[in-house]
Order: structure tokens, then C-alpha cells, then sequence
């Protein structure tokens, strides 16, 4: 935020990703981020996808049981139709300070210009989302999130076969489909290598 002329507050929007595989500390980033807002007294929502339910119908919460409260909705424009705001489309002024969103991965990809609509608005939008899917390659609409986001924060798990830094989420257990929900019975944290070697010994 900055002070104008008047002394009244301008908030600025701005647009945060955190990306990475699964276990790699992305909730508790975007977690942490909140709470620091909130401690600020700043005005906070949280969204997550309805499809998300593996800890709470409606919580957000992270590996390590680190949870803050959150709406959850079925598609990215849920997000406008729910928050607080005044004024008209070319006007609009949002009743809020910061927006996070959870689990991003699962949204189409319109919520790339939600999160623009949000930040030409002057809102704070903190996403967390898995940048690839489990054969490695990008997910839903998190590319275009990172690019258009105004700063971009990859976290590292931890390879469970050799300790190297994390690169992708693989997959345990036979199933195609690209959105599988799931925890650490259904995936495990490779690195680059570990994760080559898992996909000849999958054949």
C-alpha cells in the first residue's frame, strides 16, 4: 500500500504464485502469507476448488494440518460473483485487501483473468498450485499464471529415493486421468532422475 496526496491508503494490486510439486510446501506458503495479512488487519478471503475435499469440505489446509478458513467454489468466476464490491464492470472497486486461491491447478483457464480483473482492481491475489501434473507437464491454467504474476516462488520437496531437490509429483497408482486427488499413498516426490527411472521401470 501506499499514501496518496490525501493521506488515505492506496492499496496496490499485484499478483504472487507459488509453485511446485506436491509436498513441497506450497499451502503453508500461501498459508503463511495470510496469516501476515491478516495479523495487518487487511481484509482476506481464501478460495479453493470444490473438487479439493481430501481434509475439509471447506478449509484450506496443508500437509502438516496447518489449516485457515476458505470458500470453497467450482469455477474461477465464483470468485468474482462472491466477493464484496461496488461500482460498475469499468469501474468496480472490490471490498477487499488480499485473495488467495488454493490448489489452482484444478481451475480452468479463466482464472488468469480473474486474477488480472482482481489485480487491475487493486486486489492482492496469492495463488499456490502445482506447476506439472504427474507425467511432468504443465497443469490447467497455472503456466499462464506464472506468467502474468508479478512475482513467481518455486518450493522444492524432497526426492523420497535420494534426497535430491523434488521435480515432479509421481504418480503410485494406475490411473490416466489428469486430476486425481490424492495423497502420499497416491504420489511421492521425484527428482528429474528418480523420476526417469520411474517411468522405464512403469513400462
Amino acid at each position: 500500500m501506499t499514501t496518496n496526496s490525501a493521506g488515505e491508503l492506496h492499496r496496490q494490486g499485484r499478483i504472487e504464485v507459488v509453485c511446485g510439486s506436491m509436498f513441497s510446501g506450497k499451502t503453508e506458503e500461501l498459508i503463511r502469507r495470510i496469516k501476515r495479512a491478516t495479523f495487518a488487519r487487511q481484509r482476506v478471503i481464501i478460495f479453493k476448488p470444490q473438487i479439493d475435499n481430501r481434509y475439509s469440505e471447506e478449509n484450506v489446509v496443508s500437509h502438516d494440518s496447518n489449516a485457515v478458513t476458505s470458500t470453497p467454489v467450482s469455477c474461477a468466476t465464483d470468485i468474482l460473483r462472491i466477493l464484496p464490491s461496488t461500482g460498475e464492470a469499468d469501474q468496480r472497486r472490490y471490498d477487499i485487501d488480499v485473495v488467495g486461491i488454493d490448489e489452482a491447478q484444478f481451475f480452468g483457464d479463466d482464472l488468469v483473468d480473474v486474477c488480472n480483473e482482481l489485480a487491475d482492481n487493486n486486489v492482492r491475489v496469492i495463488i499456490a498450485g502445482l506447476d506439472m501434473d504427474f507425467k511432468g507437464k504443465p497443469f490447467g491454467p497455472m503456466p499462464g499464471l506464472c506468467a502474468i504474476a508479478d512475482d513467481v516462488m518455486k518450493v522444492h520437496a524432497i526426492c523420497v529415493r535420494c534426497g535430491a531437490l523434488a521435480y515432479v509429483s509421481h504418480r503410485l497408482v494406475h490411473d490416466e486421468n489428469q486430476v486425481l486427488i490424492g495423497e502420499k499413498a497416491e504420489y511421492e516426490p521425484l527428482c528429474r532422475e528418480c523420476y526417469k527411472k520411474s517411468k522405464t521401470q512403469d513400462l
